[in-house]
């Protein structure tokens, strides 16, 4: 199926509308008391609302203004390099077509919801997307070595897409997998579940799957934290790859 590349607005059908409405009110009663402050507080920011679809132009001009980040419409997942090279020139890829009504529990690839609703909203927090940009720099100097990816991708997995956070002694959400999930905002916070601090050398050594929801979730105290572990991601990953290449020998 062919997916836009560029956001027209007119495009959207009373469908489209439907769909979002029905999404954004569904995960919003749940995250209303699991989510982040800082990502609900941004939805007022953004002027996300239920009965209209965002418009990138608005969020390109709100973003760019609090932290300097603008979104670049892609039609599906962006190969690793493109990914990379876009965010660490502060470019937040995402779809903007929407799934339909048949696939509201579930679709394999990301559209425009898990994009947009699941990780805009962060977008406007600095230590976040600093540690969002660090990391693809970090990737861009490996980008050849595929290990080095690997490793990274467990940290994009275990903080960007499936981080919890600790704020004023509760635990709550802050992962984009998990804000545009509705099994898995229960699940994450439920008793069936490991949830361990933030701790990098964890991560790199930690599988994870992407076909079902996590038994296993980091937790970190801060935003700032992310970015402040930027320096250890880095020297943890050189020692990795040092490791691999003297295996090899």
């Amino acid at each position: 199926m062919n997916r836009p590349t560029e956001q027209i607005y007119e495009n959207y059908t009373k469908h489209d509308f439907d769909v979002w409405e029905i999404l954004f009110n569904r995960q919003i009663n749940l995250l209303k008391d699991t989510a982040s402050q800082e990502y609900l507080n941004a939805h007022k920011t953004i002027n996300f609302s239920p009965d209209r679809i965002p418009d990138f132009k608005e969020i390109n001009s709100i973003l760019n203004g609090l932290t300097g980040w603008s979104l670049q419409v892609v039609p599906c997942i962006s190969p690793q390099k493109e990914f990379f090279q876009l965010l660490s020139q502060k470019k937040f890829t995402a779809t903007c077509w929407l799934r339909t009504m048949e696939q509201l529990d579930y679709l394999e690839e990301p559209d425009m919801f898990h994009d947009v609703f699941g990780h805009v909203p962060l977008l406007t927090n600095k230590s976040y997307c600093e540690f969002f940009k660090g990391i693809s720099d970090i990737a861009l100097e490996h980008i050849d070595n595929p290990l080095a990816i690997e490793l990274l991708g467990k940290i994009y997995w275990f903080t960007i897409e499936f981080g919890l956070i600790r704020e004023a002694g509760k635990l709550k959400i802050y992962g984009a997998g998990i804000m545009s999930s509705f099994g898995e905002v229960k699940h994450c916070l439920s008793d069936k579940v490991t949830r361990l601090d933030f701790d990098v050398e964890k991560i790199f050594s930690t599988d994870y799957r992407t076909d079902q929801m996590q038994n296993l979730y980091f937790v970190i105290d801060s935003y700032e934290q992310l970015y402040n572990s930027l320096g250890e991601i880095g020297k943890v990953l050189k020692k990795k790859i040092k490791e691999a290449e003297a295996a090899k020998v």
